[in-house]
């Protein structure tokens, strides 16, 4: 697992570097972002620092963050972790950090909940992981763990999704279960 950096602004190089590489991805993958405009996006991320900072946090922990959606009333634009398998500096966490304090032995290093807030970012919920899969094939290898419902969570259980056998399945397991191929993926609204 990737430390999170703790400054939470991005040089000058480092923000050009970030949105070209955004720009990259939004011109190769046009079918995730139908109807929007890139230097509509690029102008709301170039007055959100601190949203840019979580981007590459996204980036950097192998999310390949992409624009998923904008929402028509605040133009807000949704960034969603569209990496082909749930990122790979995000793996082997539990789901929350009172899953993490209850492990008496074997700990992760941390949890999927502590380390999407460390980096501004929400876990997808149920029904943005199964928007995302409208967008591609994503999981089909490992599994993400998405936000859980309290009423599950308040009985020790987390859920998470993958895609098997041509379809997408959400699954449970106890939250201070981890394993080397399940991750999360995150949302960011900006």
């Amino acid at each position: 697992m990737k430390a999170i950096e703790t400054k939470k602004k991005l040089s000058a190089k480092e923000e050009q570097v970030l949105l070209e590489t955004l720009e990259g991805r939004f011109q190769k993958h046009m079918n995730r972002h139908k109807g929007l405009d890139w230097a509509k996006v690029k102008a709301r991320l170039e007055a959100n620092p601190a949203k840019l900072w979580s981007l590459q946090m996204m980036e950097t922990t192998g999310g390949e963050p992409d624009a998923v959606g904008q929402d028509k009333k605040s133009g807000q634009v949704t960034y969603f972790d569209c990496s082909a398998q749930t990122p790979s500096g995000r793996v082997s966490l539990c789901y929350d950090d009172e899953a993490l304090a209850a492990r008496k032995e074997h700990k992760p290093k941390g949890s999927a909940v502590g380390m999407a807030a460390a980096m501004g970012i929400e876990l997808l919920t149920e029904e943005e992981y199964f928007d995302l899969q409208k967008l591609g094939e994503f999981d089909s290898k490992r599994s993400s763990w998405i936000k859980t419902p309290a009423d599950i969570r308040n009985l020790g259980g987390a859920l998470y999704g993958d895609r098997r056998y041509g379809r997408v399945f959400i699954g449970h397991n106890g939250a201070d279960s981890y394993y080397s191929g399940r991750g999360f993926r995150g949302s960011l609204r900006i």
